[in-house]
Order: C-alpha cells, then sequence, then structure tokens
C-alpha cells in the first residue's frame, strides 16, 4: 500500500512542479492539461492550458497534484507534506528554498528528535514539514 499527498492547486501547478522537481531532484512523470481532455467542457477556455493531473517522483515516493478550477480551491490546512532528508545541510537547503516567497511558521533549528527540524508554508500556499532526524531519535 503507498499513501500519496494530492495537491490541488490555484492555477500554478505546472510553475510549483517545476519549482519542486528542481529543488528536491525529482523528476514530473506526468503533466496533463484540461485541453484535450473529457474535463476541458468542464472549465472555460482560459483555463483549458491549465494542469488537469500531474504527478511526480521524490525517490521512491510520489507527489501530485492538479489546477482545481476557479473558485473549487481553500487555503490547504490541518496538514503538511513532510520531507525527510538525511543531512543538516540538505535540510537547511531544502527548508531555505520552500521559504523564498513563502511563510516560515517554525526556523529551522535542532530539536530533542531531529538535528533539523522547521516548518513553511512555500510560496504556492503548500504545507511543508522539514525533518533531518536525530540517528538515535528516528523520524
Amino acid at each position: 500500500m503507498r499513501v500519496s499527498p494530492y495537491l490541488f492547486m490555484d492555477g500554478k501547478c505546472e510553475e510549483a512542479f517545476t519549482f519542486y522537481a528542481d529543488l528536491l531532484g525529482a523528476k514530473i512523470d506526468a503533466m496533463m492539461r484540461y485541453e484535450g481532455s473529457p474535463a476541458a467542457e468542464h472549465v472555460g477556455k482560459d483555463w483549458h492550458g491549465k494542469i488537469m493531473h500531474a504527478c511526480m517522483s521524490i525517490g521512491d515516493q510520489m507527489l501530485m497534484a492538479s489546477d482545481a478550477p476557479p473558485g473549487n480551491t481553500k487555503a490547504p490546512q490541518g496538514f503538511s507534506v513532510s520531507i525527510h532528508v538525511d543531512e543538516p545541510a540538505e535540510a537547511e537547503r531544502v527548508f531555505a528554498g520552500l521559504a523564498d516567497g513563502g511563510t516560515v511558521t517554525m526556523p529551522m533549528e535542532q530539536t530533542f528528535w531531529a538535528r533539523r527540524f522547521g516548518m513553511v508554508t512555500d510560496r504556492f500556499g503548500t504545507p511543508w514539514m522539514v525533518n533531518c532526524a536525530d540517528a538515535e531519535a528516528g523520524s
């Protein structure tokens, strides 16, 4: 069994996924537009170039998203996409990238369970937790 986050974006899915792929060293596996799909008849022509479904591989995990039609998105709440890295320097790099243009909710710092941990909502509105666990504390 596998659990994969699915993000509903407000028209910036392609920009967000391109950014995430670059920052995280991920591979965009699919990016399908509304145009040319049966879903095109359910959105305005100005939305045809937007993303109906996208998925990317981050290591052996998958992140998926789409541009929800106007009026169908709300600010995410009650969850964060949690990313785990092995080295503190990598945690700092990823956190800094996600924080660029975003909002830091908990600065990157050492905690009782992690060498580095921080929380941020990126410029696309996605909440993230970046964790670099202490080898003795686990994840």
